[in-house]
């Protein structure tokens, strides 16, 4: 079928990407990107974004038109008393917003400007301290006003497709456009931030209003009982989930329930963000409020992709002098070379355990190079990562600096192996993983559901490189443990077996060169063609299977392996008749995830399907001893914590008390006993990150 031509609207926060010196964040890039890949394909393109305070700085290198655009408007504000301490319950912003327009590479870029949105020109965004403390916090929601209000005049009479970007940045706009034929729009998550965020109701129902919107907020339900008080908790820890006050709304349900489409940046990115498999999140999101809403409207997602920029691909790494560059850097060329390259974030990067990690295996003797950069903009102001770097001269070069952009090419071109070792599951895409595969440098990465595409955590024979566990806790010493044993490994794999490592290096090569902003153009326009053409979305069966969610799925559409994984002996039920060697094969498979409610269920029903030895197992695996010590047994656990909760009225984002237990042989555990509502948090073997009762048996 024919592509039909249409006016796509790329509108966010930030959409600088054509300009190196306004460039702030990886997404604006992104977005220059796919709008000039959109507009080679004979689209209409049109970027909204505010001016930054900016515009004199454009109007000495490219020709600003100032369009007859100016919006004059009170914004209100409803602020959160708890927060906005000191201020009055409602400030009302008087806003003269004037638009203004730069045509660049077929694509028509529009600024917005207004005495915020021209605030802070150096950072654009505002600090999290103007929190509660300053009006400037509230920049991006004038810009979501001022955007819906912009697109109503300027393109009001026009059919066109609103592309969005990360859901803080623009969740008022699918509501305040829904009523309004002519604009479809499309949400893309770009991080992942918390699922469940959450945004003050009153100031959203107000704004809504003034946008003459009538969409109903989503309720704001419990998020779990007190049996799940120590799971609550612990989120806190993780990055994945915290809690809100009453009277908020989550502000993903609001782009879930009104946009057309959502779009996501990879395929694990969708099925992390789905259910938070294998997650510490995963027990408490299941009983969320939003876990509905994701599953009702799981036919709108698809993913788009992401894309290694054109100039990467361009560049040859084997024009590379790759003596000259570590030998610039005082490191031995003839060693083994390992590259680092991200943004300094201690915890989202993993980069506290790489340094760990690289002074370990250097203490130990071993002999390679390392090239770690985490870029701060700034001197790095960590005393631990300058005292690593002083420790070992000659084999680890540590810096922080933006450099020029083929400076880090030649830097990955230079290395054996690439280190990416993130956590929480941040990472969406993770462009700088790709970047230096381009370059041949094989991936020691974290198994993450939104890097799977490199395929470092695949077996062979497609595997490009080496994965370790994922992690969920902050200075992981299991994290740091695997990547020094990933590293020895990847240096012998170096020395004593260069056929397959350059096998690896070749696939990595191949792989990270199919991400071509070409191939995400026509990712995105096929799922924007349906929707321009009005075709009707369908849920698609394979994600359903994924998630477990079979209610939503026909009986023959539901298949064996999926209903055993998920543990749903009533959906295997549906697919075929369970009997005793059925219970038996959901029984070990739930007994390897540690899905002990499925043991259970199996072990009360079917009986004759489990051994008396692992009926013994199962009930026996957690007692306290007559001396008043927890001990906990499973084989295949690699570490047991015990999680206690606060008392539930100390705060809405309470900490609980963390402890491990202390291992005492093989899958065996000892600890304090458990104090009341305490909970066993297991990491598995496999990587998988569950939770367990701690009861006495």
């Amino acid at each position: 079928m024919t592509e039909p031509r249409m006016h796509i609207i790329e509108t966010y926060f930030e959409c600088c990407g054509f300009d190196h010196t306004f460039l702030q964040g990886g997404t604006s890039v992104y977005l220059w990107n796919l709008s000039r890949a959109f507009a080679a394909r004979g689209h209409r393109v049109s970027i909204v974004t505010p001016a930054h305070g900016r515009l004199d700085d454009l109007r000495g290198r490219y020709e600003v038109e100032d369009l007859d655009y100016a919006d004059e408007y009170v914004l209100p504000l409803v602020l959160d008393p708890d927060v906005w301490q000191g201020f009055p319950a409602e400030v009302r912003l008087p806003l003269r917003t004037t638009a203004h327009r730069i045509r660049l590479d077929g694509v028509d870029l529009y600024f917005l400007s207004n005495d915020y949105l021209d605030r802070l020109p150096d950072t654009f965004y505002p600090p999290y301290s103007a929190k509660g403390q300053d009006l400037v916090f509230f920049k991006p929601l004038v810009f979501q006003a001022d955007s819906v209000r912009f697109l109503r005049h300027w393109f009001g009479e026009e059919k066109a497709l609103v592309h969005a970007h990360e859901p803080y940045y623009h969740y008022l706009l699918p509501a305040a456009l829904r009523a309004d034929p002519l604009k479809l729009v499309v949400s893309t998550v770009q991080s992942n931030m918390p699922i469940a965020k959450k945004v003050y109701a009153p100031e959203v129902r107000r704004l809504l209003d003034l946008l003459g919107a009538t969409a109903d907020l989503p309720p704001d339900g419990p998020s779990a009982g007190p049996e799940l008080e120590a799971v609550r908790q612990y989120q806190q820890l993780t990055h994945l989930h915290y809690e809100y006050p009453p009277d908020h709304v989550a502000l993903y349900q609001l782009i879930l329930e009104n946009a057309d489409l959502i779009d996501f940046l990879s395929p694990g990115q969708l099925d992390f963000y789905a259910s938070f498999r294998d997650t510490p999140f995963e027990a408490l999101f299941a009983h969320l409020p939003l876990a509905r809403a994701v599953r009702e409207n799981a036919h709108k997602m698809f993913v788009g992709g992401c894309a290694i920029s054109d100039q990467w691909l361009a560049w040859d790494p084997r024009e590379v002098d790759r003596a000259k560059v570590l030998g610039g850097l005082g490191l031995d060329p003839a060693l083994p070379t390992f590259f680092h390259n991200a943004r300094y974030a201690l915890h989202h990067k993993g980069q506290l355990e790489l340094m760990r990690a690289v002074d370990r295996v250097l203490s130990d003797g071993l002999a390679a190079n390392f090239v770690v950069r985490c870029i701060s903009g700034a001197p790095l102001d960590d005393p631990y990562f300058r005292e690593v770097a002083r420790r070992h001269p000659g084999r680890l070069h540590l810096e922080s600096d933006r450099v020029d952009e083929r400076r880090v090419f030649e830097y990955a071109a230079s290395a054996d192996f690439c280190l990416f070792p993130s956590k929480f599951e941040m990472d969406t895409f993770l462009i700088a993983q790709g970047e230096a595969m381009v370059c041949g440098a094989v991936p020691i990465a974290t198994a993450q559901e939104g890097m799977a595409h490199f395929l470092h955590a695949r077996p062979e024979p497609d595997s490009t490189g080496l994965a370790v566990n994922r992690s969920f806790a902050e200075d992981d010493p299991l994290l740091t443990a695997a990547l020094a044993a990933r590293i020895h490994e990847a240096v012998a794999l170096r020395t004593e077996d260069p056929v397959r490592y350059q096998l690896l290096s070749a696939r990595a090569e191949a792989v990270a060169r199919r991400f071509t902003w070409e191939h995400c153009a026509e990712l995105h326009l096929a799922a924007f063609s349906r929707l321009w053409r009005g075709e009707p979305a369908e849920p698609a069966a394979e994600r359903a299977l994924r998630h477990g969610w079979f209610d939503l799925l026909k009986d023959d559409e539901i298949t064996a392996e999926a209903a055993l994984v998920h543990g749903d002996l009533a959906a295997y039920a549906r697919h075929a008749p369970v009997d005793a060697s059925v219970a038996r094969r959901f029984f070990g498979t739930a007994w390897e995830r540690a899905d002990f409610t499925t043991c259970e269920r199996v072990l009360d029903r079917f009986p004759d399907a489990v051994t008396a030895e692992e009926a013994r197992r199962l009930r026996g695996r957690c007692s306290v001893t007559d001396e008043g010590k927890l001990v906990y047994r499973l084989p295949h656990a690699e570490r047991v914590e015990l999680v206690t909760p606060a008392p539930r009225e100390t705060a809405v984002r309470a900490l609980p008390e963390v402890r491990e237990l202390r291992r005492t042989g093989p899958g065996e555990f000892e600890g304090p006993p458990p104090a009341a509502k305490a909970r066993l948090l297991l990491t598995l073997v496999s990587g998988r990150v569950t939770w367990d009762e701690a009861r006495h048996g």
